[in-house]
């Protein structure tokens, strides 16, 4: 029994074809939407890819360009089969063609999801990427004067600036590091040696920030040196001090900014696929009720369209046992080579 019979006149399959014939240049639109936003993802994710691990969820943007760009040739072939379509002759050129094409759009449907779920499933490594990249990048903060390194300085400040954070996860990350280069440290000085040799490994630590860090809202002047010494500011308690520094970390703050737009991303790509999936719905209708008409041999009567020409667990049995008769069909092809290659 066929799977979502219906009924089509002469009309009806004309009106179908129309539409569809329409709705697919629209899909054309959808994949040039889909390829810029992939584009403006890989944008995004390359400004900043000196915060960011080497290499990581580029494959995300990649997936899109590709769905875009190939959303456009699909749509652009399925808008001039179904403009043929309307003169039952012109189907003939593309009967042998139909059926390969509407399976390839079904798979192709089914990564359109995939890049969908992969908009929303990549938090994960997004963070451990920044997570990586953003420590990476707060360790050379002070190599100004080493060549690959001499911009993350600048990178970091703007980063901390438009973003409104400070550290890696908050601003007592840059205590674990030294982040004033040894050419600015004055060595005559007891209290910089004394800091240096507590160290084991030689590092200039302390409670300071970089100016990036001060929050612009702060009603004081910005306290940046002996953040944790109460004693050392009039009127200053660090623990409750909350306007004088940025307390989100660059990591939250990025990551909710990604996430924001791959989240946006994904919906729009959500939209796409059950677009693509209604109209490769109408163009399997078509194709069935044209080739019933073909069967009948009459262009002016009444056809049967349907998605599936038998049940769903019908059309899963003979697709089976297809691929069956396939894989023996290989073995006993194999089989037949090894046995004329030992004769010889």
């Amino acid at each position: 029994m066929a799977v979502l019979r219906v009924k089509f006149t002469k009309t009806k399959r004309d009106k179908l074809a129309q539409v569809l014939w329409i709705l697919n240049w629209v899909s054309v639109v959808t994949g040039a939407i889909l390829f810029s936003l992939g584009l403006f993802l890989k944008v995004e994710i390359n400004r900043r890819e000196e915060l960011m691990a080497e290499g990581a969820i580029q494959y995300v943007p990649n997936m899109l360009i590709a769905v875009g760009l190939i959303a456009c040739v699909i749509n652009f072939l399925g808008g001039k089969i179904c403009y043929d379509c309307v003169d039952t002759t012109k189907f003939l050129r593309w009967k042998l063609i139909m059926l390969p094409y509407i399976i390839f759009t079904f798979f192709f449907t089914f990564c359109v999801l995939v890049g969908a779920l992969m908009c929303y499933s990549m938090r994960g490594e997004l963070e451990d990427s920044l997570n990586v990249g953003l420590t990476q990048a707060m360790r050379f903060y002070k190599d100004t004067d080493i060549p690959g390194r001499c911009f993350l300085k600048r990178t970091v400040d703007l980063l901390q600036i438009e973003f409104h954070c400070c550290g890696n996860n908050d601003y007592k990350d840059w205590f674990q590091i030294q982040w004033i280069s040894n050419r600015y440290l004055d060595r005559s000085r007891k209290e910089v040696l004394d800091r240096l040799r507590s160290n084991v490994e030689g590092k200039y630590l302390m409670d300071r920030v970089p100016f990036s860090c001060c929050n612009i809202n702060s009603p004081r002047p910005c306290i940046q040196h002996q953040i944790t010494n109460n004693s050392a500011h009039f009127n200053y308690e660090h623990q409750t001090e909350e306007l004088n520094l940025w307390m989100k970390g660059c990591r939250q703050a990025l990551l909710d900014y990604y996430t924001h737009i791959t989240h946006s991303i994904g919906l729009t790509v959500l939209i796409a696929w059950l677009f693509e999936l209604s109209v490769l719905t109408g163009v399997r209708y078509l194709q069935t009720s044209l080739e019933n008409v073909l069967k009948h041999g009459d262009p002016n009567s009444e056809s049967d369209g349907w998605l599936l020409e038998n049940s769903f667990i019908e059309t899963a049995r003979t697709n089976l046992n297809i691929i069956k008769s396939l894989g023996k069909s290989n073995q006993i092809d194999t089989r037949a080579g090894i046995g004329s290659s030992r004769s010889l």
